[in-house]
């Protein structure tokens, strides 16, 4: 009686997620972004999230859910149910890093989330105040030999790609600089307009009204190519900093278990709207550059960057949270 108990209960469960994968999109989808409304992984769901509802005809809802960098709006996710109309925009700074960030996660980065495709990307930038005597990344290491554990870069956060790329050029300029954690750009700022720290490092995608307000000049960025943003803007590599070109990527996940079909729709949906030149301008304009792709390369990505960034995190000394 039992086993019949827990057959039936088995068959309402994929009763319940094959009518839901027919009638994809037919209830809100929820797209989740691990950060605060306003920010530039919030402007990039909704702008991915809008472009999909318009096309498909379905009703995109955007939910925040910031806090302890990106594992609660994961959590989330990882406990929705596996029918498509819960979706989250992970990025390198979460699903990659938090593995190695903390010691207890209540999700496996892996087992609980499926790959629904890449959306784009954002490089790194460096950045100084206007008026700083740094007019390029050789004159910053000049100082830094010159003044070691002197010249101070805030970033966003420790353990974050700010901190890690920031590690990564003082490894391979074998220069010491003092790093200056920030919960983020409005924080550090004043700090920078003041002098107490000499540069700061984000994302393209989040500075870049500051930089085109002339708030601050960028001195390079993170990537194999110049950003579409910034064409004036020279890359790491272009600088001599050959291995410095890790890129931050952001990609839909689905909860594990969600049925193929549905992640199938849920590609080629988000695989159209890459396509459309409005959007991919839009995206350029605010710093992305747009990243199309399988659900199978979202997962190669992920993968990859698991180790890459895992040496990385473990080679600096980072300790778990």
């Amino acid at each position: 009686m039992k086993v019949l108990k827990n057959f039936l209960a088995a068959t309402l469960v994929l009763g319940c997620v094959a009518a839901n994968a027919a009638d994809m999109g037919k209830a809100p989808i929820t797209l989740i972004s691990p950060f605060p409304p306003g920010g530039g992984t919030d402007t990039l769901t909704r702008m991915i999230g809008s472009a999909i509802g318009q096309e498909q005809g379905w009703n995109m809802v955007v939910e925040n859910k910031p806090g302890a960098g990106g594992n609660l709006a994961l959590d989330a996710t990882a406990r929705a149910r596996p029918d498509g109309h819960t979706l989250v925009m992970a990025q390198t700074d979460n699903i990659v890093l938090n593995p190695w960030l903390y010691n207890k996660l209540s999700y496996d980065t892996f087992k609980d989330f499926r790959p629904i495709g890449p959306v784009a990307t954002s490089p790194s930038v460096f950045v100084v105040l206007p008026e700083s005597p740094f007019k390029t990344i050789a004159d910053v290491v000049k100082a830094a030999q010159a003044r070691p554990g002197v010249v101070s870069l805030g970033i966003p956060g420790i353990g974050g790609t700010g901190d890690l790329t920031g590690y990564l050029w003082r490894k391979a300029a074998n220069i010491e600089l003092m790093h200056v954690p920030y919960r983020g750009w409005g924080q550090a700022f004043p700090d920078l307009a003041s002098g107490r720290i000499d540069m700061y490092v984000g994302s393209v995608a989040s500075l870049l009204p500051q930089i085109r307000g002339g708030k601050v000049r960028a001195l390079a960025v993170v990537a194999k190519e110049r950003a579409p943003a910034l064409p004036d803007v020279p890359t790491f590599v272009e600088s001599g900093f050959k291995t410095i070109d890790q890129s931050i990527w952001w990609g839909l996940m689905a909860p594990a278990n969600t049925p193929d079909d549905v992640v199938a729709t849920l590609s080629k949906a988000l695989q159209q709207v890459q396509s459309q030149p409005e959007l991919v301008k839009k995206l350029e304009d605010a710093g992305y550059s747009v990243l199309k792709g399988s659900p199978e390369d979202l997962a190669r990505q992920h993968r990859a960057d698991h180790e890459t960034f895992g040496k990385v995190v473990q080679d600096a000394g980072i300790p778990k949270q």
